[in-house]
């Protein structure tokens, strides 16, 4: 305990995670917006993260540009501002990681769609509820029907278990040395 209070006192003497004043709201109001981003769907965080892409390109341009101008004045001669350039690998890496997560929000969704037109596909007939009976449809099955219809899934699924089975085993066999017994 006495080394992380030590640790965190070398931090903000260096300014290194220090917390500005009024900053532990904002970390507070982050960490509730990083919460309620995981439980929203992919499609909606897809379209959050939009404008914060845009940004990204757009400050990673910014930053591209000022540092060929700051080169280009160096390279001429000229005597450029003492302002040290931005760092175009940080800007870059971020809008590389806005990327990763547009990337995965976008895979997600393509997974919840495969998944739901699978369900559908392999069950596409409701079964009423006792508390909903005026839900019931032509198209619904009756009890008795879902039941065959889970019990015939579930043998499928016992069959595909032992034919993966069936093939470890021979696989294992295999690899096994034929002159000992």
């Amino acid at each position: 305990m006495a080394a992380q209070q030590q640790q965190q006192q070398q931090q903000q003497q260096q300014g290194i995670g220090a917390i500005p004043p009024g900053g532990m709201q904002q970390a507070t109001s982050i960490q509730q917006q990083l919460s309620q981003q995981q439980d929203v769907d992919p499609v909606q965080r897809f379209k959050m993260l939009i404008p914060q892409l845009k940004e990204s390109l757009q400050f990673v341009m910014k930053i591209a540009s000022s540092n060929l101008g700051h080169n280009t004045a160096i390279d001429n001669g000229i005597k450029a501002n003492d302002v040290p350039a931005q760092r175009f690998d940080k800007s870059l890496e971020e809008f590389y990681a806005l990327c990763d997560q547009l990337e995965l929000c976008l895979r997600l969704a393509y997974e919840c769609l495969s998944q739901s037109i699978d369900s559908a596909k392999h069950s596409p007939n409701l079964v009423p509820t006792a508390t909903k009976p005026d839900t019931v449809q032509n198209e619904s099955l009756s009890y008795s029907q879902y039941l065959g219809m889970i019990k015939s899934q579930i043998s499928c699924a016992k069959d595909i278990h032992n034919a993966l089975l069936e093939c470890s085993k021979k696989i294992a066999g295999k690899g096994q040395p034929q002159g000992i017994m």
